[in-house]
């Protein structure tokens, strides 16, 4: 009968104890409740609670990455997409997060959703689709505004997902394939404005030597007969040689004149 209340006695501290006694790893906090009062929060480490008297609620700290429900969102130029994202948040004070609010991450959801429908229904679709950017900069900064008061901390929000109706993703691309044949346009009238000013600086070149309209013409002559293997008659003009002709009579006259004197 002794044995038998020793060791009851025994159990019972035991239990004792491991309700007093509690670890806390270097992430977790825990905010402590006596008789109902909060009297702060503890740990990392080895905690020492007052059983029956103290309760401990334990608050993870690291980041919490939570999906955003897709969305369905009518953008400011009254079009409607489905918009999903990701938030990045972590709880920076413990005892706000278990006192502000019921259930903080039921409710940063929910506030990340709401915010997502809001904040995108007043841009515009073009603006969803490039400057996604901006756009998460500002749900991120309307989203940690709400949640401050909890003591929690909202890093990063990214929109992952923008799915388009398929008559808008038609247009879309319509507008993709002219926007390629405008520039496509403008790029080959740049060309030719810019052949064009060669030609004309040619043209004044060739117009001040008229040697080298006649060496263009030989060297369009020799492309021909190395690209092509067929035989081709190519008239040739005699006005072509009239300047190496003359040329020719300008070099040769002052060494017939010093013959005749020397005769």
């Amino acid at each position: 009968m002794f044995s038998y209340a020793f060791l009851t006695i025994v159990f019972l501290a035991i239990l004792l104890l491991t309700s007093a006694i509690k670890i806390l790893r270097e992430y977790e906090r825990g905010v402590i409740f006596r008789l109902g009062r909060c009297i702060g929060q503890k740990g990392p480490g080895l905690i020492i609670l007052i059983p029956g008297v103290d309760k401990m609620v334990k608050v993870p700290l690291r980041t919490v990455t939570m999906d955003v429900p897709t969305q369905d969102v009518i953008t400011r130029d009254n079009v409607t997409v489905k918009v999903n994202a990701v938030i990045y948040f972590r709880v920076l004070d413990a005892t706000k997060a278990v006192l502000q609010v019921e259930n903080y991450l039921y409710a940063t959801s929910q506030i990340a959703q709401t915010t997502l429908r809001s904040t995108l229904g007043e841009s515009e679709l073009d603006e969803l689709l490039s400057k996604r950017e901006k756009i998460n900069q500002e749900l991120q900064m309307v989203i940690d505004r709400h949640t401050e008061p909890w003591g929690i901390k909202v890093s990063t929000v990214e929109v992952k997902n923008v799915d388009l109706p398929q008559e808008m993703q038609r247009a879309i691309a319509r507008q993709a394939e002219a926007e390629r044949e405008r520039r496509a346009k403008v790029i080959n009238a740049e060309g030719e404005l810019q052949a064009s000013q060669k030609l004309s600086e040619a043209a004044g070149v060739i117009s001040r030597q008229p040697l080298a309209m006649q060496l263009r013409y030989l060297q369009t002559l020799a492309e021909i007969a190395t690209e092509n293997n067929s035989t081709i008659a190519f008239p040739v003009p005699i006005d072509l040689f009239e300047p190496l002709l003359r040329a020719r009579d300008r070099a040769a006259l002052p060494s017939s004149g010093g013959g005749e004197s020397r005769s």
